[in-house]
């Protein structure tokens, strides 16, 4: 072997020895360049929400506020990865017994450490149109509309919308489907879907456990941004007043990380409770 063939010979091996590197190099650039994008533009827009106890999270109840009932919430989270806070002023009326109009109001703090703001509100107006029977569930649908009233870091130029919702209920077990589709009236934005399954366990008479998989294909990407699993407690502390805590967790690698959820809600008036007397004779 003359010297020549042995120098590319080393030659030759120092390459197969550094490939490695180079590659693991070029991946760390690739996904920088695709995850950097992520953070800077795919922006939580948050929505439309159900009023506790109506829905679990994000997932509508197909039931409704009673025919001029009225509730109001208020919601705050804390999400990681990116870091926020949201704020969520709720209020919803019962028109009629199967028919409930909502809005929502978010408020972000702390947004890329430095925008704080109002996103667009969001109006809408749930219809029940099966009740549930004995075999079949509830189906009601929901229309929504959101101005162009958010703050320009958050807003979407206004948007339009509607859901498909699906609620049953055997013995301890209450489970919601949910289906959202959202036109967005800002250049660049695409149409928005997701899909909602939420579950609540009676625990006691006052108190549920709740479970959520939120799945969204959001206003930034055409592929799906955002698969959450969310846990959580709720609890009628008065007869009108519900106190929910919660978590949620990405199992897309894709953000937020994490949410901690804490909320409150009043419905007005309360119920009256019935009294039953016992007459001897």
């Amino acid at each position: 072997m003359k010297v020549g063939d042995r120098k590319w010979e080393a030659g030759s091996e120092k390459m197969k020895s550094s490939f490695p590197l180079y590659l693991i190099f070029c991946l760390l650039l690739l996904t920088a360049h695709f995850l950097l994008p992520t953070y800077a533009n795919a922006f939580d827009v948050k929505g439309l929400q159900p009023l506790s106890p109506y829905g679990v999270f994000s997932t509508f109840s197909a039931e409704s506020l009673k025919q001029n009932k009225i509730g109001f919430g208020l919601s705050v989270e804390r999400s990681n990865d990116p870091d926020f806070y949201r704020t969520i002023f709720q209020l919803a009326y019962g028109l009629h017994d199967k028919f409930e109009f909502d809005v929502t109001l978010p408020y972000v703090t702390g947004w890329e450490n430095r925008v704080d703001g109002f996103e667009d509100v969001s109006l809408g107006v749930k219809h029940r149109v099966i009740d549930e029977g004995e075999y079949g569930p509830a189906v009601a649908y929901i229309l929504t509309v959101s101005p162009p009233s958010g703050k320009d870091e958050f807003t979407t130029e206004g948007r339009v919308g509607g859901g498909l919702l699906v609620t049953k209920k055997v013995g301890p077990f209450k489970g919601h489907f949910n289906a959202f589709y959202s036109k967005p009236q800002k250049t660049g934005l695409k149409n928005e879907y997701a899909v909602n399954l939420g579950a609540e366990l009676a625990v006691t008479h006052d108190s549920k456990v709740l479970a959520e998989i939120v799945g969204r294909k959001n206003y930034f990407k055409n592929k799906i941004d955002l698969l959450e699993w969310r846990l959580g407690y709720r609890i009628a502390t008065t007869d009108y007043m519900y106190t929910t805590i919660g978590a949620g967790f990405d199992i897309k690698n894709r953000t937020p990380d994490y949410r901690l959820m804490f909320s409150v809600s009043i419905i007005l008036p309360p119920e009256k409770k019935k009294i039953r007397k016992i007459y001897e004779e």
